[in-house]
C-alpha cells in the first residue's frame, strides 16, 4: 500500500533552496555579540544589561566609539546581547561628538516630504548645524525629517542654542524614540566608514 506523500515535489525543492541559501537566516554580523569569559561574566553582563546602560568603548586615534550593548530577546524566547550603533566621538580640547559636515547642505522635510528653510549643514548624533533660509531669526526649536539619499528618513528634533560665527544656528537634538536616535547613529556610522574606510577595515 503506498504511502501518502505531505509534500510535493516542488514544495520540498523550496524547503532544500531555503535551507542552502546563504543570504537566509544569517545574523547581522555587524549586531551580534559571543561573549567568551564563563557563565558567571555573562550572567552579570545579562543582568546589567537588563537593568543599566552597559557600553563597550574603543579608542582609535583621536576618537572614540562608544557602543551600546542591548539584551534582545530572539524568536525562541532566548536571550542575546547585541551591540547598537556607537556614539562617536573626537578628542581635541574637549571631548565632543563628532561632526559629519554634508557634501552639500540638505533641506529638512515635512511629514509630507515638502523641504523646509532649515538646511542641514553638519549634523552628531547630539546636535545639527543648520542654515535658516527664509526668516532672520531661527526658531527655538524644530520637528522635522532628515532624508538622506539611500536612507529611511530620520524624525528629528531639536532645541536652539547658539549661533555661530558663521550665522548657522545650533541645535541640540532631543529625539522621540530610540528607533530614531538608533537610524540616526546607523547613518552617522556608515558615514563615518566612508570618511574614515581604513578604520573600519
Amino acid at each position: 500500500m503506498p504511502h501518502d506523500t505531505l509534500l510535493t515535489q516542488a514544495e520540498l525543492d523550496f524547503i532544500q533552496n531555503m535551507q542552502h541559501n546563504p543570504k537566509l537566516n544569517v545574523r547581522d554580523a555587524t549586531r551580534s555579540l559571543t561573549v567568551n569569559g564563563g557563565i558567571h561574566i555573562q550572567e552579570l553582563l545579562t543582568r546589567l544589561a537588563a537593568h543599566e546602560q552597559v557600553t563597550i568603548q574603543a579608542q582609535f586615534a583621536n576618537q572614540q566609539m562608544t557602543f551600546p550593548l542591548h539584551l534582545v530577546e530572539d524568536e525562541f524566547h532566548a536571550l542575546h546581547l547585541e551591540l547598537g550603533a556607537p556614539s562617536i566621538f573626537e578628542e581635541g580640547p574637549r571631548i565632543r561628538p563628532w561632526r559629519l559636515t554634508l557634501q552639500e547642505p540638505m533641506p529638512l522635510e515635512t511629514e509630507k516630504g515638502t523641504p523646509t528653510s532649515l538646511w542641514v549643514y553638519e549634523v552628531s548624533f547630539k546636535g545639527v548645524l543648520l542654515e535658516n533660509r527664509r526668516s532672520i531669526k531661527p526658531p527655538k526649536n524644530f520637528s522635522a525629517w532628515f532624508a538622506p539619499v539611500g536612507h529611511e528618513p530620520i524624525s528629528l528634533r531639536g532645541t536652539f542654542e547658539r549661533l555661530t560665527e558663521s550665522g548657522l544656528a545650533a541645535y541640540r537634538l532631543s529625539q522621540r524614540n530610540k528607533e530614531d536616535t538608533e537610524r540616526l547613529r546607523q547613518y552617522i556610522l556608515q558615514e563615518h566608514q566612508r570618511v574614515y574606510p581604513t578604520m573600519h577595515r
